[in-house]
C-alpha cells in the first residue's frame, strides 16, 4: 500500500459503525490471513457521523486536518430499503451526491441497483452506464453512478487513483434493522422475531420469487481490504459470490425462519412491490485476481445469529 509518509498508512473509515464498517474493524482486527489483517504500518480510524455531517464541507474538512488519512474507504451515505427509497427519491439523489463532493482519496461503495433496469444478464463493470436505473430507486441509483464519473473525472484532469465497488446485497451483524427502511434480510428478521414472540403469522412482502446473490460481511470487508491495497484500476469492481449462488427471496425467507426457529405460518403479501426481478451479477473479473477466495455460503452465514452454531473460518 502506498502512503504519504513511509512510516504509516492511516486508513479512515467513514460509516464506520454501520453493517460493512463494523464488519471491516472486525476483519482488520481478527484475520489470521496476512492479506486481510492490520499492518503493522496501518493506523485505521472508524468514524461516524457522530464525527461529521460529510455533506458539511467544514466538518469534513476539520474530520481531514484532525486524522490526516492517506486512505479513505467511503462507506457513509443516505440509505434505505426499497419502499424508503421510492417515496424520497430527491433527498437520496441530494445527499448522496453531497457527500460525493465532500470526500477525497476514496474507495468508494456503489451498488447493484445502479446498473441499467432493461439489461442483459450477468451484469458487468462495463455496464454501469447502458441505460436508465430501475423506477423504485433512480435518485439513489444516480447519485451513486456520479461517483464513477467523477473518479474518472479526478483521474484524468489530476491523475488520482480514486475508484469504487460495487458489492450485491449484503448481510451480517450491526444491520439496520428497523421495519421502515431496513433492507430485506434485516427487514425479515425483525418481522420473525416479532412473530415469534407475539406468536402471530409472518408477513412477508411480495410474492418471494425475486432472485438475488448475498454477501456475508464479513467477506466483504476482506475484499475492500484488497481493494484498497491492491486493487489499481478507477474502473469499478464488482464484490459477489458467483451467478450460481442467487437465491430467491422465498429461500432468504425460509433461511431466517429457521435461524430465528419460527413455526408459525408464513402469508406473501403480493399488494407489495418486489422490485426488480433479477440483478444477476458476474464476478469474473473479481475472481480473475482472487480465484482462491472462498465465500461463506448464506447457509452459513447465519450463524451470527445463533450463539449455538460456529461460524466457518472461510478466508480467516
Amino acid at each position: 500500500m502506498a502512503t504519504g509518509s513511509p512510516h504509516e498508512a492511516v486508513v479512515l473509515v467513514t460509516g464506520g459503525s454501520g453493517l460493512v464498517g463494523s464488519a471491516l474493524n472486525h476483519v482488520i482486527s481478527t484475520a489470521d490471513d496476512p492479506r486481510f489483517a492490520r499492518r503493522q504500518n496501518e493506523r485505521w480510524v472508524f468514524v461516524t457521523s457522530k464525527d461529521a455531517d460529510l455533506r458539511e464541507y467544514e466538518q469534513t474538512l476539520a474530520l481531514f486536518e484532525k486524522h490526516r488519512p492517506t486512505h479513505v474507504i467511503h462507506l457513509a451515505a443516505f440509505v434505505g430499503g426499497l419502499f424508503n427509497n421510492m417515496t424520497h427519491q430527491a433527498d437520496f439523489l441530494r445527499y448522496n451526491t453531497l457527500l460525493n463532493d465532500n470526500v477525497e482519496k476514496v474507495v468508494s461503495c456503489l451498488s447493484t441497483c445502479i446498473f441499467p433496469d432493461k439489461t442483459t444478464y450477468p451484469i458487468d463493470e462495463t455496464m454501469v452506464h447502458n441505460g436508465p436505473p430501475h423506477k423504485s430507486n433512480y435518485g439513489y441509483a444516480h447519485a451513486k453512478r456520479m461517483i464513477d464519473v467523477a473518479n474518472r473525472a479526478w483521474n484524468e484532469q489530476y491523475g488520482c487513483k480514486f475508484t469504487s465497488v460495487i458489492p450485491t446485497n449484503i448481510f451480517g451483524p450491526h444491520d439496520n434493522f428497523n421495519l421502515e427502511d431496513s433492507h430485506v434480510i434485516p427487514g425479515l428478521l425483525h418481522k420473525c422475531y416479532l412473530a415469534k414472540r407475539d406468536n402471530t403469522e409472518l408477513s412477508v412482502a411480495g410474492s418471494g420469487t425475486p432472485l438475488r446473490q448475498f454477501i456475508f460481511s464479513h467477506d466483504l470487508a476482506k475484499l475492500f481490504i484488497w481493494v484498497l491495497r491492491e486493487y489499481e484500476e478507477i474502473d469499478p469492481i464488482i464484490l459477489s459470490v458467483g451467478e450460481s449462488d442467487e437465491i430467491s427471496i422465498k429461500d432468504v425467507a425460509d433461511g431466517v425462519v429457521s435461524a430465528v426457529g419460527f413455526q408459525g405460518e408464513i402469508a406473501w403479501d403480493r399488494s407489495k412491490a418486489d422490485g426488480q426481478h433479477k440483478k444477476t451479477a458476474s464476478n469474473a473479473k473479481l475472481m480473475k485476481s482472487l480465484p482462491d477466495f472462498k465465500f461463506t455460503p448464506f447457509n452459513e452465514g447465519d450463524c451470527w445469529l445463533s450463539k449455538k452454531r460456529k461460524c466457518p473460518k472461510g478466508n480467516r
